[in-house]
């Protein structure tokens, strides 16, 4: 990747940018693992500041075992577990709000200090300050949807997983827009008409294909059909429209979230292979950025297949959630390429 801009404010500061995206694809990955290992629910209760910290004595570790033992999962599911089972699962989602605080760290302070030194382009105030409070929604968010877990159920709201999971993500999008644009402010000229709209209607078709994969992580549909490109005896297998009213199959029936991933799948891969043979006569940084969406999205179905057919272990699930964030690089990636204006 070549960057235009010689202006050092610029490019720092792009550079800090393209550093919190790395920070919060990891997050994404950390989420996942977290899901994955059912980990989600053993911090039972919210403390910005003093959560920092894990137990830090055995009267701690108990205390905080004795909260968790209470909890609609110990209860329903894991009655019997051990200090030290628990301890394992309190570990990743103790991790996983470290590292939003991290998150929250290195944005703040730097942003503080090139704010103090008046070294933030203009323009850009309005977009960073709404990038942090983006991320400290996102932490509200968070523990909004562990607390749909913690009531009857040891399960949380799919409808919460999906809008937690698509912030983080278009706040790493956003990041990422940003920091390009810093780096890079003269639009690329070229690129077709044609090659355009598809790569508009590739990003849409990415985005509900997203949706769809939270959902199916949400409802568990991973955990059905782990054969591919059937499912089970046929390409569509009985009951993708069992609910009633019909819509709701679409959001809450497992069966029908899994085939909707399948599609959409299908879809988006071939409109990404459209824009690589569009993007053949485009500029060269064009017609690269077409190719690491070529490239993110072959990996991306492998990773899809895998994770099914093995019915979603840890690291292939965890992989897959990862892979889906790196599509979505390349993607926005691919648009910043082609936009029409100078960004600012």
């Amino acid at each position: 990747m070549i960057f235009q801009t010689q202006d050092k404010d610029r490019r720092i500061i792009g550079y800090w940018l393209l550093f919190m995206v790395a920070m919060v694809f990891l997050m994404v990955m950390v989420g996942g693992a977290t899901r994955l290992t059912e980990s989600g629910l053993s911090m039972t209760d919210w403390r910005p500041v003093t959560g920092a910290l894990p137990p830090l004595s055995d009267t701690a570790w108990q205390a905080e075992f004795s909260k968790y033992q209470k909890s609609p999962e110990y209860r329903l599911r894991n009655s019997g577990m051990s200090l030290e089972d628990f301890k394992g699962i309190f570990y990743w989602e103790w991790a996983h709000r470290l590292l939003g605080r991290l998150i929250g760290l290195f944005f703040f302070v730097p942003l503080v200090w090139f704010w103090l030194r008046k070294r933030i382009p203009a323009g850009y105030k309005p977009r960073l300050i709404l990038l942090f409070f983006l991320g400290g929604s996102q932490g509200l968010l968070g523990w909004y949807m562990v607390m749909s877990g913690l009531v009857d159920e040891p399960a949380v709201s799919h409808y919460r997983l999906t809008a937690h999971l698509m912030l983080a993500l278009f706040i790493m999008a956003a990041l990422l827009w940003t920091a390009l644009s810093l780096l890079n402010p003269k639009p690329v000229n070229g690129g077709s008409k044609p090659l355009k709209i598809v790569t508009h209607s590739a990003m849409t078709m990415l985005i509900l294909q997203l949706i769809m994969g939270a959902l199916v992580a949400g409802l568990k549909a991973g955990l059905i059909f782990n054969t591919w490109p059937m499912m089970g005896e046929s390409f569509a297998p009985d009951g993708l429209l069992a609910m009633e009213p019909v819509w709701r199959n679409f959001m809450d029936n497992a069966i029908t979230v899994q085939f909707d991933h399948r599609i959409g799948a299908y879809i988006f891969t071939t409109l990404v292979v459209i824009i690589l043979w569009l993007a053949r006569g485009a500029p060269l940084a064009i017609k690269r950025a077409a190719t690491y969406v070529f490239v993110t999205v072959v990996i991306q179905m492998m990773l899809g297949i895998i994770t099914l057919v093995h019915e979603v272990p840890v690291f292939w699930g965890t992989a897959h959630q990862g892979g889906g964030a790196l599509v979505l690089i390349a993607m926005t990636y691919l648009m910043h390429a082609q936009r029409r204006k100078e960004a600012i």
